[in-house]
């Protein structure tokens, strides 16, 4: 339904503020208050509410979003206990939800929108917003506004919808008009809107802004800048059994059961995300709606003849993002999926980003999109890491000295510079998959030949000329509006995380193999290796070379600590297999997984099983309770191999298990 012209609240409708102080949010849902900006400052509402607190994983093993609403903000839980019951949202006659900056980072759920959309929610307002939540609000027909449109709103004045607009490019405006993508992309097929061309003159351009080019449907655009709008081809996609169900039940909903898709050899459907859900005891009540899941998937991919890279014999062939950089995503183009870490296809010289069920179902069925040209920040990195340092830690810096201060925030990260060649295409992709963490747009790497030959090699058919060909690199003199950031990798330092955010981390100690003081002693109950961004090849040859040192030294894993490594793919797999790895693993005392995604969003082996237990893992995200009850510490892959060995929180340094007493180990 198309929103009025003029915005005001509803009589009888409720404003919800998430301040810091959850005892006023419990008030306000027992209808004992209500609060205006008078009342509340920016500063006392809560900041980087994630995906994960609206709609934690259980909740979104349903795919009908009314079901989904009932569970509203189930994973924002204080002193053990959820803040909003069951049906708290849905039944609190609320229409406006306000929070302070980043609202909806982490992952791409579209859920999260559902979830309130469908508990009455229609204007939300914060600070600012991480951009693909705020995609998928537009998509939603959900407006979005900061703290001074709510004030007006709640002194009586009506607000005109163009102000919702304010700062969208024209088909963005345009999308909010018609309340949201569906009815924008109908009533651009019956020719009821005229989109205006970018007249933008010939420029510098930056990787992103070459792509988007010459992606363009309309052969008439000359160039781009940040804040055009375009409509422009897909290449290619993948959705996963935790999202491809919305985008079939949608589909369905909106253009009948017999509906189509563009183009289904360039698209793909995974099992990974929910593979080793039935290992997790709380994830077993919830096995028949995982079923549901994997149910609607299969009818999806049987319906569209989109390619199928679903488990065989109860084994996944791997994490959607790993195999997709394998086998579906080359130098040029421009994919999209229904997943945050789409960004890791990125390392491929390739434009890739998450995007919400809506967008992708519409994209899937028409073969183009839309998309506002963003802004950029390049990183050109100089050096070569220490031999103690890996990818991981230079993402865990940026992330505190670049992420944190916003500097990223909705910006497409390139990464450029002499030192690029010092990192292996595994690492060039850790750097990629972690540009959802900084609630950047996306990044890219520019290419060179060690990107053509890794890709060649996995790609039968493929030549290297054809890759060469398709490159992008940025020109010379192209705006950053971000910054050009040089930095060199020889400074960088291991990186631990705190629990809560990846931008909490701080630089451990190399010299002596403990945390800086600031951590101080943090001892350790499981080490995780694996997802998506530490399942990698390298990451196998980081652990493993901590491991087969500490097995020469006569060690085992610690007592009392579980220490596991999943692999990101068969491939992954099948390598650790020929080079030995495994057999290293397995005296060791390591416990093996096969592909999937599993601890990394709470549905597989390694997740915590209580509030005390404390875990060091190589996975992308530490949010509260998205990996269990328990304190998560993020940290490279070479760490949580010396942790898994000493017990505590170590960063690792060569030979430093050379002399270590038989005993230390069990």
């Amino acid at each position: 339904m198309r929103p009025p012209a003029t915005i005001r609240l509803t009589p009888g409708r409720r404003v919800l503020f998430l301040t810091k102080d959850p005892d006023l949010i419990r008030r306000q849902l027992a209808g004992e208050l209500d609060l205006t900006l008078a009342d509340v400052t920016v500063e006392e509402l809560l900041d980087d509410i994630n995906t994960d607190v609206m709609t934690p994983a259980w909740v979104c093993f349903n795919h009908r979003p009314e079901d989904l609403a009932r569970e509203a903000y189930a994973g924002l839980i204080v002193d053990g206990e959820r803040l909003l019951a069951r049906d708290a949202l849905y039944s609190g006659g609320f229409e406006v939800i306000v929070s302070g900056y980043r609202k909806g980072t982490g992952s791409s759920r579209e859920t999260a929108v559902q979830a309130e959309k469908w508990s009455g929610i229609r204007i939300v307002i914060a600070a600012s917003f991480a951009p693909i939540h705020a995609a998928n609000n537009i998509n939603q027909g959900v407006l979005m506004g900061d703290h001074d449109i709510l004030r007006r709103l709640q002194a009586g004045e009506g607000v005109p919808l163009e102000e919702f607009c304010h700062g969208y490019d024209p088909i963005t405006r345009e999308i909010v008009r018609q309340g949201g993508l569906f009815a924008f992309s109908k009533a651009l097929s019956r020719g009821e809107i005229d989109l205006p061309l970018p007249t933008t003159a010939p420029r510098p351009l930056t990787m992103a802004e070459k792509i988007l080019l010459t992606h363009s449907v309309d052969e008439a655009v000359e160039s781009v800048a940040p804040g055009d709008s375009l409509v422009v081809r897909v290449d290619g996609g993948y959705s996963h059994e935790f999202t491809t169900a919305q985008v079939h039940y949608f589909l369905e909903q909106e253009y009948g059961s017999d509906y189509g898709v563009k183009n289904p050899e360039r698209f793909a459907v995974f099992e990974d995300h929910l593979i080793y859900a039935d290992e997790v005891p709380k994830m077993r009540g919830f096995l028949d709606k995982i079923e549901t899941l994997r149910r609607l998937q299969r009818e999806f991919q049987r319906h569209t003849g989109v390619r199928d890279f679903s488990a065989r014999d109860g084994v996944s062939p791997g994490i959607c993002h790993e195999v997709a950089r394998e086998k579906l995503i080359s130098p040029g183009e421009f994919v999209q999926a229904t997943d945050s870490h789409t960004c890791m296809g990125g390392c491929n010289n390739a434009l890739t980003w998450g995007v919400g069920a809506t967008e992708y179902a519409n994209l899937v069925h028409a073969g183009f999109t839309t998309v506002e040209v963003p802004e950029s920040i390049r990183f050109e990195l100089e050096g070569e890491l220490e031999d103690s340092v890996t990818a991981k830690d230079l993402m865990l810096h940026i992330l505190l000295h670049f992420a944190r201060p916003q500097k990223t925030l909705k910006r497409v990260m390139e990464f450029t510079g002499p030192g690029v060649a010092s990192l292996s295409m595994d690492e060039r992709a850790t750097l990629t998959n972690m540009a959802t963490e900084c609630s950047a747009r996306t990044a890219i790497v520019e290419a060179d030949e060690a990107t053509f030959e890794w890709i060649a090699a996995r790609r039968p058919g493929v030549g290297l000329d054809q890759l060469r060909a398709a490159a992008v690199s940025p020109d010379p003199g192209a705006e950053y509006a971000g910054g050009v950031h040089r930095i060199d990798l020889g400074s960088i330092r291991p990186m631990v995380a705190h629990p809560g955010d990846p931008d909490r981390g701080i630089p451990s100690d190399p010299t002596n193999g403990a945390s800086v003081d600031e951590i101080g002693e943090v001892r350790i109950d499981i080490a995780y290796g694996g997802s998506c961004t530490a399942g990698k090849v390298d990451d196998m040859v980081f652990y493993h070379r901590v491991v087969e040192e500490a097995v020469d030294a006569g060690l085992r894993v610690r007592a009392g600590v579980e220490f596991l490594i999943q692999f990101g793919s068969l491939e992954v797999e099948a390598f650790c297999r020929e080079n030995g790895f495994v057999e290293t693993f397995e005296r060791a005392g390591v416990r093996l997984i096969q592909p999937g995604c599993g601890a990394c969003i709470g549905c597989g082996p390694g997740v915590s099983e209580n509030t005390e237990q404390v875990t060091v893992s190589a996975i992308n995200r530490n949010y509260k309770g998205r990996s269990g009850p328990g304190r998560l510490y993020l940290a490279s892959p070479l760490t949580v191999a010396a942790s898994a060995f000493t017990g505590r929180i170590t960063a690792y340094r060569q030979g430093m298990f050379e002399r270590a007493p038989v005993t230390a180990g069990r």
